[in-house]
C-alpha cells in the first residue's frame, strides 16, 4: 500500500513562512456550519494551536519527549520505577505497519497482550483491567475512532439529530491538523478520549515513546479543546501490562472492544462493502437474539472517512431498535470524571438513559486558555492538499480520508495473529 510523504512541522513553517495563502477560520461555530466536504476538507490556519506547534513532537512521528520539555521529563521520571520490566515487541517501521515476526513470545501470555489474545485482565497487580464491553445488558457503547476527521460535520450533524452522544478518541496529530473540527466533540457533548499521537503499535515502541504518545495527546487535546482526557483506546488494540502501566501512571482509563466492523478495511481494499454491512448485521442479530441479555457490547467503529461514517448512519437506527441503549462508553461504566479538569460532569448510566445526555460544563474559548494568543484572521499558513489523500500524511490539513489503511501479519509463537484493525 501507498503512504505519501509526511509534512511535518519543519516544512510547514517554511510553507508559513513563505507565505502560501490558504483558508481562514477562527471559531468551532463556523467550522461547524460548513456542508460542503470540500471545502470542510481545505486547509486552514489557526494560529492559537499552529502558534504551539514546537511545544509538541512532529506531527505524524513517533513522539519523543522534547529536549527542553521540563515538565514531561519530571512527569516521565515519577512514574520510570512502575513501568514494568517488559521488553519493545517487534519494530515499528515508518509505513506504520508492526512487524512482530521476529518475536519470541510464550504462550502462557506472561504480558497480557493483548494482539496475542486479546487479553484484557492484566498479570500484573494494581492494574485495573481494561473496559471491553458496556457492562448495562442490552447496552451499547458507542464511539469512534481516529478523529476528528476533516469532512464530519454530515457525522455530527446526524447524531444531533438523534441527540446521540458518543465517545470519540482522538489521536493527537490530528487534532493539531484539524482543530476547530476537534473542538466541535466537545461542543456537542460528545466525550473526548486519546488515541496516541501518531497511531502507532504501542508495544512497538520504547517506554518514554509510549508515555510521549499518551503524554503530548493529552496536552494537543487541552490545548485545542480546553480540556484533558482520562480514557484512551489503544491504535489496533496492541498494548500488554507495560503500555497499561504507563497509561495508567497518567491517569488513564483502557477502553477496548470485543466486536470489530472492520469498516476501515474497505478503503484499504481489504474488505467489501458486503463484509462491513454483515459485520454490523451480525451485532444486530446478536442484540435481537439475546446475545447481550447479561451485558453489552463495544464495537469498534471509526470517525476516520465518509464511508466509515456514512455506514454508522446508514445502520444506526437498526442499532437503535436493536439494543435497548445505545451511550458513550464512559457513561456505560458510570465514569462520570471524563476529564481532569472538575468543572466537568459525565451523566450516569441512569442519568443518560433518562434523558440527560450532556456531559455538563461549559466548553472553553480558547482564545482564553492559558499561554493562547487569540485567533486571528488575514494570516498565511500551509497544508497537504485537501481530498483523498491520507491524514497521515499532513499537517495543518486538507484530507477527508483522516489516514490510510494498516494490516499486518505477526508470526508469534504459538501461531499466526493477524492484526487488522
Amino acid at each position: 500500500m501507498r503512504f505519501a510523504s509526511f509534512l511535518t512541522s519543519t516544512s510547514l513553517s517554511a510553507t508559513l513562512l513563505a507565505g502560501s495563502a490558504i483558508a481562514q477560520r477562527t471559531t468551532e461555530q463556523q467550522e461547524a456550519q460548513i456542508n460542503d466536504p470540500t471545502q470542510e476538507c481545505t486547509a486552514y490556519y489557526y494560529q492559537p494551536s499552529a502558534s504551539q506547534l514546537y511545544n509538541f513532537p512532529t506531527i505524524w512521528q513517533p513522539a519523543s519527549i522534547l529536549s527542553n520539555d521540563t515538565d514531561a521529563q519530571a512527569k516521565y521520571q515519577s512514574i520510570q520505577s512502575a513501568i514494568p520490566n517488559i521488553q519493545p515487541k517487534g519494530t515499528q517501521p515508518a509505513s506504520l505497519m508492526g512487524d512482530f515476526s521476529g518475536n519470541q513470545y510464550s504462550s502462557s501470555d506472561p504480558d497480557c497482550w493483548w494482539t496475542y489474545d486479546k487479553c484484557i485482565t492484566p498479570k500484573i497487580s494494581g492494574l485495573p483491567p481494561d473496559v471491553a464491553a458496556a457492562p448495562e445488558p442490552e447496552t451499547l457503547g458507542f464511539g469512534f475512532d481516529d478523529g476528528p476527521n476533516c469532512s464530519h460535520n454530515a457525522f455530527y450533524d446526524y447524531l444531533q439529530t438523534k441527540n446521540q452522544k458518543a465517545t470519540m478518541f482522538y489521536i493527537g496529530s490530528n487534532v493539531m491538523d484539524w482543530p476547530l473540527e476537534a473542538q466541535r466533540g466537545l461542543a456537542d457533548g460528545h466525550e473526548i478520549c486519546v488515541h496516541t499521537w501518531s497511531h502507532r503499535y504501542m508495544t512497538s515502541l520504547t517506554n518514554e515513546q509510549a508515555f510521549a504518545e499518551l503524554y503530548y495527546t493529552m496536552k494537543a487535546i487541552k490545548l485545542v479543546v480546553g480540556v484533558t482526557p482520562t480514557c484512551w483506546r489503544p491504535p489496533f488494540g496492541d498494548m500488554d501490562d507495560r503500555i497499561r502501566s504507563i497509561a495508567h501512571s497518567l491517569g488513564l482509563t483502557t477502553i477496548v472492544w470485543k466486536y470489530d466492523s472492520n469498516d476501515w478495511q474497505v478503503e484499504a481494499g481489504q474488505a467489501t462493502v458486503q463484509q462491513v454491512n454483515q459485520n454490523y448485521q451480525n451485532l444486530i442479530n446478536g442484540a435481537k437474539n439475546g446475545t447481550f441479555a447479561t451485558s453489552g457490547a463495544i464495537m469498534l467503529t471509526h470517525e476516520l472517512n465518509n464511508f466509515t461514517m456514512t455506514e454508522m448512519m446508514t445502520y444506526y437506527d437498526q442499532l437503535k431498535a436493536a439494543f435497548k441503549y445505545i451511550v458513550p462508553v464512559l457513561s456505560s461504566i458510570n465514569q462520570t470524571q471524563p476529564y481532569v479538569e472538575t468543572n466537568y460532569s459525565a451523566p450516569t448510566f441512569d442519568q443518560y438513559i433518562s434523558g440527560t445526555v450532556t456531559t455538563s460544563g461549559s466548553p472553553p474559548n480558547p482564545s482564553t486558555l492559558p499561554g493562547l494568543a487569540p485567533a486571528t484572521t488575514g494570516a498565511s499558513g500551509a497544508a497537504s492538499t485537501g481530498g483523498a489523500s491520507s491524514g497521515k500524511n499532513g499537517a495543518m490539513g486538507g484530507m477527508s480520508s483522516n489516514m490510510g489503511a494498516w494490516a499486518v501479519t505477526a508470526a508469534l509463537v504459538g501461531g499466526v495473529v493477524r492484526i487488522m484493525l
